[in-house]
């Protein structure tokens, strides 16, 4: 039996009781003259922003997507500019940090680096139903020197041959590459088939660059390779059927995680599946719980992975086009090999106040197995001594961002955060008793005009 620690319930009763409660006082104001806060009448529509003399249900439907066929409450204003194209509607999305990191301890780092990414998809309609293109691009192989930025206990990848440990890999240049097509049937569902040589596979939340209470914090979740890693994908085919409040898909790809070449296609066979249940309770929740099985998915391991995820979404709209937002997310990987299982819990919030005022936090609680990978015999000598092939740890995450709107339908921003980790006792010798990181950033985000 896994023992999550009990400081996590403080937490999320932290992160979750202002969203709760900014609900329930703002209840009677959102039901009645704002259209905005209606029930959705289909899971992941957000009717309030779209051109309906172009698009029908259908194109309405992949309006609400964030990246693949992944959704998030519809009640979040998305950051987007929206666009024309004689009868092709475009939207545009893209975002940036540029700053550093400085971390303690002996295995800590220091870094200047950027990470972003753009995104265009465009929708047309096809009959009855639409058809949407889209791609999205990351200069991430050119910002992020020497093929990863420091984030301690991080692992997953690899670079230079070597797998990456206490740092984060870069993604590649192209994130998303993909067509899909939806069609409605009757009155409250749609189906909809989407194909990606790189795209996002139904596994999963949406991926912390695009999750919306993840959108101020710089840096990767630590539990990255649990939760969310299958967001860049090769070989995708996903189908899926959305009903009233409930969505379900199921998808085939290719299992291995892209190699350290960024800049290239990571072609593969479709030797993968996942499946993928969404339910939507109102405009501003939604949950999903996700399974999957992936064929040898990292470069140094023979095993497969059976990933099974689950999480919940909460927005809350607030004035001036900002926005409360909270996730909290689980997820486990059982190694086919090893025959054994780790975990990874993360639960983040946004919290914006003075409409330019964002306070950022992130809670993270994960067994990490392969902190040692770079050396072989010291990790069979740790397992051996303590009987044990992964060890907890636990890292608090505070941050703050001042919006200083520079540039017409781009949002910037300056912010910061900290980081404090709680280690296990065995892993002290190796990154001292309290190691902690720092990031400084600007941000920079596409948002619809005022």
């Amino acid at each position: 039996m896994v023992q999550i620690p009990v400081r996590l319930t403080f937490l999320l009763a932290v992160a979750i009781w202002p969203a709760a409660a900014q609900e329930h006082a703002h209840h009677e104001k959102s039901a009645v003259g704002q259209h905005h806060h209606a029930m959705p009448s289909m899971a992941g529509m957000d009717h309030s922003r779209m051109d309906h003399s172009t698009l029908n249900s259908a194109g309405m439907f992949f309006m609400g997507q964030s990246s693949g066929t992944g959704f998030q409450p519809s009640s979040w204003p998305m950051p987007m500019l929206m666009s024309r194209v004689g009868s092709w509607n475009l939207m545009w999305m893209g975002q940036a940090f540029v700053g550093g990191v400085q971390q303690s301890g002996p295995r800590g780092g220091d870094k200047l680096f950027s990470a972003n990414w753009g995104m265009l998809g465009a929708v047309h309609k096809l009959g009855r139903g639409s058809f949407m293109l889209r791609g999205m691009v990351s200069l991430d192989p050119l910002t992020v020197a020497d093929r990863r930025y420091p984030l301690l206990f991080q692992t997953g990848e690899a670079a230079f041959g070597k797998p990456i440990i206490d740092g984060q890999h870069p993604h590649d240049l192209i994130m998303e590459l993909g067509a899909q097509y939806a069609h409605p049937i009757g009155e409250k569902a749609i189906w909809n088939v989407y194909y990606a040589p790189v795209g996002d596979v139904a596994l999963g939340p949406v991926s912390y660059p695009h999750r919306a209470s993840a959108m101020e914090i710089p840096q990767a979740t630590l539990g990255h390779h649990w939760q969310d890693a299958t967001h860049i994908a090769n070989n995708v085919l996903t189908t899926g059927i959305s009903y009233g409040r409930v969505r379900l898909e199921a998808s085939g790809f290719h299992g291995r995680e892209p190699a350290e070449n960024r800049w290239n296609l990571d072609w593969g066979a479709m030797d993968s599946w996942s499946c993928r249940l969404a339910i939507f309770p109102t405009r501003n929740w939604m949950t999903q719980v996700s399974a999957g099985h992936l064929t040898n998915p990292e470069e140094f391991h023979d095993d497969d992975i059976v990933r099974t995820t689950a999480s919940v979404h909460h927005v809350l709209p607030r004035p001036g086009g900002t926005y409360l937002a909270t996730s909290f997310i689980w997820a486990r990987n059982y190694k086919t090999i090893e025959k054994h299982g780790t975990h990874a819990v993360t639960a983040e919030t946004v919290v914006p106040f003075a409409h330019r005022n964002f306070i950022t936090g992130r809670f993270e609680w994960s067994q990490r197995d392969e902190l040692f990978e770079y050396d072989h015999h010291l990790s069979e000598r740790i397992a051996r001594e303590t009987g044990r092939h992964a060890f907890n740890v636990t890292s608090y995450t505070a941050g703050y961002t001042r919006d200083v709107d520079l540039i017409p339908n781009v949002q910037t921003g300056i912010g910061a955060n900290m980081t404090i980790y709680q280690i296990d006792r065995v892993l002290k010798p190796f990154y001292g008793n309290v190691p902690l990181g720092v990031q400084f950033f600007v941000r920079a985000r596409l948002r619809a005009g005022e």
